[in-house]
């Protein structure tokens, strides 16, 4: 089985298995489409594949921890003018803040530096995300939440104020990376597969 190498500090990234298509959507493949026709965009489709082997059963190897999916969709485009798509695996329980951090995902953009973001305690607002699925695994809106939100559409969320999950939570968490400097639009849907057909 292949695994992912994530290095980092003391978090629940270590050397995973990294198989995105879990029991929950288990023989589905993810796809992200413009949702308007863009003359740019010289391939209509991104597919969100497993780098390992699928255990044929679709059953959940009981020894696996239980792991939460990523699919981090960038605010910028490829070169061939599709989206940059990361696809990382955490354990649930942390702060979304936490999880983009340890897997090298650009949380902050432009405001990076010292002294331009809060460093996790919810007082600037800077590390807005967009969660286009996968709503049901967060924890509900904080209170400094409602306060840097309110203008900002209900699915945008502050990645230090927003838990994923519980530590024995599964799913799939679909994440728009800096949504105001979204330099393109696309929508996510999931389109099942027979296995046992060639793709």
């Amino acid at each position: 089985m292949g695994s992912l190498q994530l290095s980092s500090c003391g978090s629940s990234f270590c050397s995973l298995p990294f198989n995105l298509i879990n029991s929950t959507i288990a023989n589905s493949h993810s796809t992200l489409r413009p949702s308007k026709p863009l003359s740019f965009f010289s391939r209509g489709k991104i597919r969100a594949v497993s780098t390992s082997q699928e255990n044929p059963s679709g059953a959940i190897d009981p020894e696996q921890p239980p792991l939460v999916d990523f699919a981090f969709v960038s605010s910028v485009l490829l070169p061939d003018q599709t989206p940059d798509v990361h696809l990382r695996q955490a354990c649930g329980g942390q702060k979304l803040r936490n999880i983009m951090l340890d897997s090298n995902i650009d949380l902050y953009g432009p405001y990076a530096r010292t002294l331009l973001n809060c460093g996790g305690v919810g007082t600037c607002g800077t590390c807005m995300v967009e969660v286009v699925q996968g709503k049901e695994l967060l924890t509900p809106r904080t209170g400094k939440e409602k306060e840097h939100l309110k203008k900002k559409p209900k699915n945008w969320r502050l990645a230090c104020q927003t838990t994923v999950g519980k530590p024995d939570s599964r799913g799939l968490v679909v994440v728009q990376q800096l949504p105001e400097w979204k330099a393109h639009e696309w929508n996510y849907e999931e389109i099942l597969v027979d296995p046992s057909q060639p793709s």
